[in-house]
């Protein structure tokens, strides 16, 4: 079978190879006394908390479960666009969000609707690589900037500015970041988003953690920066809604019809059960069990962040936001890929090396996820403390 040259820039996905072979290898008899522990995949071991749950019982119940919009429910863009307000206060009319089928196809969408073929897409170096990859699907170019930990793992607006050429049609950033978990400092997100509006380009800001922030200085979504930055989020994350796969956009005014018919041709609408129950995301009861989960991930960043220092598996930045530590093992191996697959096997901790994240020293580090509970990551503190001494 002849299959399309765009699959050529797809790269495979390592985090899930490496996550298949530490399935396997947690299923097989070497770990039968001692069970796997992963840090490796970024997915909240919370789920959605009961006042979602009940909201999708009784849509389910009513028979709620016809086509919506493609742009999704009024009522559910309604209470994002208030969570904008009494969080960030931000002013976001309704009418410029567009809730989708997860974070990842508000991706595709915006891709879809902003690059043309043989465009460039500028993004940091390490970053989460899917994003790039949804930019070669729309037959665009993603040109990854080394980003140093001086610059916190992220792009600078003077990196922007040396690196655009005639081919630049935009920057997607994500603040907070994954693989890092740091975040863009707002003077120079704004700094960025000038350059590029300086040049006519587009900023795509993937905010998908934006709630899990921990530090006050970088928990500001980039919106403030002006009506024609483009954010993506999700349910996912803070919202602990992983499998129900729900996300949003917001967009400048002139977008939305754009986005709107991409919608409705790839996926008609996003799941409407799933609509239903995010509602109940917003209500009072539900915000205050988001922030008590917040607060325990910021008490395990807490508690990792040092215990892997002590180990020799340094974080260069500390993460101001979601669930990741991206930690130099050079100490004990200049192959991360080899290092992970060492520690799965000695230890039965499974980490993501670096290599699916970035090309500018990815061989050098790995991400530990501690969206895992306390006592797992007590458990694999001790593990790799006697693996690596």
């Amino acid at each position: 079978m002849r299959l399309a040259s765009r699959l050529d820039h797809i790269e495979p996905f390592y985090v899930m190879e490496c996550a298949k072979a530490a399935t396997e290898l947690a299923l097989s008899s070497a770990c039968a006394d001692s069970p796997m522990v992963f840090l490796n995949i970024g997915e909240p071991d919370f789920t959605a908390p009961p006042a979602v749950k009940q909201a999708a019982e009784q849509a389910l119940r009513a028979g709620r479960t016809q086509y919506t919009d493609a742009t999704g429910l009024v009522a559910l863009r309604e209470r994002i666009s208030a969570w904008y307000g009494e969080r960030f206060g931000l002013d976001i009319a309704p009418q410029r969000i567009v809730v989708t089928a997860g974070a990842s196809a508000a991706l595709q969408l915006a891709c879809l609707a902003l690059v043309n073929r043989d465009d460039e897409v500028l993004l940091p170096d390490p970053s989460y690589p899917c994003n790039r990859h949804f930019v070669a699907a729309a037959e665009g170019r993603a040109v990854l900037l080394p980003a140093s930990p001086e610059e916190r793992f992220q792009l600078s607006a003077a990196g922007v500015e040396a690196a655009w050429t005639e081919r630049t049609r935009g920057v997607l950033l994500a603040s907070p970041s994954n693989p890092t978990g740091t975040s863009i400092d707002p003077d120079e997100m704004r700094r960025i988003v000038s350059a590029v509006r300086a040049r006519g380009g587009f900023t795509l800001v993937d905010e998908i953690y934006l709630g899990l922030s921990y530090d006050e200085r970088f928990g500001h979504s980039a919106l403030m920066h002006g009506d024609d930055v483009i954010s993506i989020n999700s349910f996912s994350k803070y919202f602990s809604m992983t499998g129900w796969r729900l996300g949003w956009l917001v967009v400048p005014p002139q977008l939305v019809s754009p986005i709107e018919r991409l919608a409705q041709n790839l996926y008609i609408c996003p799941s409407t059960v799933a609509q239903h129950a995010a509602i109940a995301c917003f209500e009072p009861e539900a915000i205050a069990e988001y922030e008590r989960r917040r607060n325990e991930f910021h008490a395990r960043r807490d508690f990792l962040v040092p215990a892997l220092d002590a180990l020799g598996l340094t974080v260069p930045v500390m993460p101001d936001g979601a669930f990741y530590a991206w930690a130099d093992c050079s100490r004990h191996s200049d192959d991360s890929w080899a290092f992970c697959f060492d520690l799965m096997r000695r230890a039965h901790v499974a980490i993501t090396p670096g290599r699916d994240f970035g090309r500018h020293g990815a061989h050098r580090y790995v991400r530990l996820s501690y969206a895992s509970s306390m006592s797992q990551l007590e458990l694999a503190v001790e593990r790799l403390q006697r693996a690596l001494s």
